[in-house]
């Protein structure tokens, strides 16, 4: 039998038709094999593709061979992905508004390239992006890797941090570029954060990852590891909001009992829960920063929470309320 032209690359071919073509629902039968690799230029006989399929299994790619009636047929099992996982991804990156328009539309097409093609046409269906509220940053990604670089090498970090003027251009937050120790990246509220050691400040404070500009990684080592050590990142997210920090405050709040689910939520399920006097209304002790943010989550939920204490935290409350009635007399 002549060889083909791309005989070199047979193994490489057989590869992508087994999990391009099939999947737990779609077999091959190896006829279809041969024609599918006569489509590359290659030819083969069966015997050297029953010995391939045992490579590919050796490299990892889960080839099943199962007879069905009269005919035996092939096809991919455990992939990298399940195409549950795929589309779990999918989801989790049409709906991130750290990630643009068009790095959404690349990720995607490359994840759909890891599946067959009748489960690429599942994830295209569920494709959502065009439209979305995302960031403009393309550059958001190579900032996430110098930041990455700059904790593995222990270093500063020097950035320009950005905001948005009346006429919808970004501009520096203030003359002076940002100096810091950076410690951790975190995601919240549906933003990147980064969580540095800002040395002028002499505190932890964190910065909205698209909004830092021009990031330079200095020679200078990182400082404020005892700080950091003594930071929670995962109480901090927990209690501040849309992570707009403010003073640490222990808060009593009285809540109908339908919206326990919303304090657990918000809180975790380790906030204690006791019954009040008052029927179908129960109580909770949370940790708080305290911010407009808080309150306007507060205002959100209506007549069914309140806040019972400190005095200094209901007085704030209804200052606030007066504040914004006095706008619309």
């Amino acid at each position: 039998m002549p060889k083909g032209a791309n005989q070199k690359l047979k193994l490489y071919y057989l590869s992508r038709i087994m999990t391009e073509k099939t999947d737990d629902e779609h077999m091959i039968t190896m006829p279809e094999i041969l024609q599918a690799l006569e489509a590359y230029g290659v030819t083969a006989d069966r015997k050297s593709i029953y010995d391939d399929i045992e490579a590919l299994k050796v490299l990892g790619i889960d080839v099943i061979g199962e007879k069905v009636g009269r005919n035996f047929y092939y096809h991919v099992g455990c992939k990298q992905f399940e195409i549950a996982e795929l589309k779990l991804l999918v989801d989790a990156i049409q709906s991130s508004k750290f990630i643009t328009e068009k790095k959404s539309n690349e990720l995607i097409r490359k994840l759909t390239s890891m599946a067959s093609q009748y489960e690429a046409e599942q994830l295209k269906r569920q494709v959502f992006v065009h439209g979305r509220v995302k960031t403009m940053n393309e550059s958001i990604y190579y900032f996430v890797d110098d930041v990455h670089r700059a904790i593995a090498d222990n270093r500063q970090i020097r950035f320009e941090y950005m905001q948005w003027n009346t006429d919808k251009r970004m501009v520096p937050h203030r003359e002076e570029p940002y100096t810091v120790s950076p410690w951790a990246l975190t995601w919240d509220d549906e933003n990147y954060y980064l969580i540095a050691y800002d040395e002028e400040a002499e505190g932890i404070k964190h910065f909205r990852v698209d909004k830092m500009k021009k990031i330079e990684v200095l020679e200078k080592r990182r400082i404020g590891r005892d700080r950091f050590r003594e930071f929670n990142l995962a109480q901090y997210s927990k209690m501040s909001f849309g992570m707009f920090g403010g003073e640490k405050t222990k808060v009593h709040l009285t809540f109908r009992n339908e919206l326990v689910g919303v304090m657990i939520d918000r809180f975790g399920s380790d906030i204690p829960i006791y019954p009040v006097a008052e029927d179908g209304w129960s109580e909770t002790f949370v940790d708080v920063s305290m911010s407009t943010h808080f309150f306007g989550w507060i205002f959100a939920l209506g007549d069914g929470v309140r806040i019972t204490g400190p005095a200094e935290v209901v007085s704030d409350f209804k200052r606030k309320i007066k504040e914004l009635e006095g706008m619309y007399r």
